[in-house]
């Protein structure tokens, strides 16, 4: 393959690599082939001038831009044709009706040159085998026999004009050589620019990744991560603990405080209900006179003082209010809890019901 001339596409000058990858050779160039196509301006210039020179026709005809090639490098088909002609070359198109009344099977031909447009490209036969040296590809394209009917078709289908070359083509390297060996091609060569945005487009989802990869790890490979990550999940792990302890310790207080006031609201009821005389019919409460009945209940209290002063006593408890006081001190912050309202409202009842006695005893 490294012996196949292939010149690459530079610019807009598909014309003149057609020709020379055609002549496997570096025959025509831009120069050569613009003095082609002036010569081909003068030949159609003197052609319209000979209906005139001060015609409509001919004025319009010098106003106009030339039709055999531009600033870009474009070169007409007329220009191709005349370019092949110094070497005894002629083009046929090739779904001509005579041409195709030859019958000619197109692996018997020996080139084509194919046109869509502004672009032309050439398909040879070196040695045995044929070859898609467009100048858009990377390298010379192997056809096989079998394909290049349908190849030529496609390229019909896609709008391109097709030239048979005739004649004799100039000898060349690639030629002998291919005629003694085969190639084989892995894999078909890529298009100018085709390798490039691949490689484009594999360096940005490259930096894609890398992107992406800083976002969901931001300190990895700086150190920073280690230490200062550790001692925040560490934090984290110490606050929720003690967020946890501090609510199991308030439910656990909640809970002795209810316990001990549905505790101690039952035996004061159970107290008073045993030790409060009830109204009894007829003559079992007139008979007890009111010396008696002042002891009894004289009585009743003081033991029950002493009860209330043994359960204010024990180590459980951190208020130590004796039943002497009338209304216990509040906290440190002010505020009363619902233990020493509890008391408070014993000691006031107790209270009230000693001065009650007191009053009857003067009596």
């Amino acid at each position: 393959m490294e012996s196949i001339f292939h010149e690459r596409q530079e610019g807009s000058l598909c014309a003149q690599h057609c020709l020379n990858n055609l002549l496997q050779g570096e025959y025509f160039s831009p120069v050569e082939l613009s003095s082609i196509a002036q010569q081909l301006d003068e030949e159609e210039r003197m052609r319209m001038a000979e209906g005139g020179v001060s015609s409509e026709e001919y004025r319009t005809f010098l106003q106009q831009p030339s039709v055999n090639m531009d600033d870009s490098g474009f070169f007409s088909i007329q220009v191709i044709s005349n370019a092949l002609k110094v070497w005894g070359l002629e083009l046929i198109l090739f779904n001509s009706p005579e041409y195709q009344r030859l019958g000619i099977d197109p692996i018997n031909e020996k080139s084509f040159i194919c046109n869509y447009k502004e672009h032309w490209f050439t398909v040879r036969k070196l040695g045995k085998q044929w070859f898609n040296l467009n100048s858009l590809l990377m390298g010379p394209e192997l056809i096989s026999d079998t394909y290049l009917a349908l190849f030529l078709a496609q390229l019909q289908q896609e709008g391109y004009s097709i030239f048979v070359v005739k004649g004799d083509l100039p000898d060349c390297e690639a030629d002998q050589l291919l005629q003694m060996i085969r190639v084989q091609q892995m894999q078909r060569p890529k298009l100018i620019g085709e390798e490039a945005a691949q490689s484009r487009d594999q360096r940005l989802s490259r930096s894609d990744v890398d992107q992406a990869i800083e976002v969901n790890h931001p300190f990895e490979g700086t150190g920073m991560l280690d230490e200062d990550e550790e001692n925040f999940q560490r934090a984290l792990a110490l606050s929720r603990q003690e967020i946890d302890m501090e609510d199991e310790e308030a439910d656990l207080r909640r809970a002795i405080q209810l316990s001990m006031q549905g505790s101690r609201r039952s035996e004061l009821s159970g107290s008073l209900a045993q030790g409060v005389p009830q109204p009894s019919p007829g003559s079992q409460t007139e008979s007890l006179s009111s010396e008696e009945l002042r002891r009894r209940r004289q009585a009743y209290f003081e033991k029950q003082q002493q009860q209330l002063q043994q359960q204010n006593q024990t180590p459980n408890l951190q208020d130590k209010a004796t039943l002497s006081s009338s209304t216990p001190e509040p906290g440190p912050g002010g505020d009363m809890s619902e233990e020493d309202m509890l008391q408070a409202a014993m000691n006031m009842s107790l209270e009230s019901v000693r001065n009650h006695l007191n009053s009857e005893e003067e009596k």
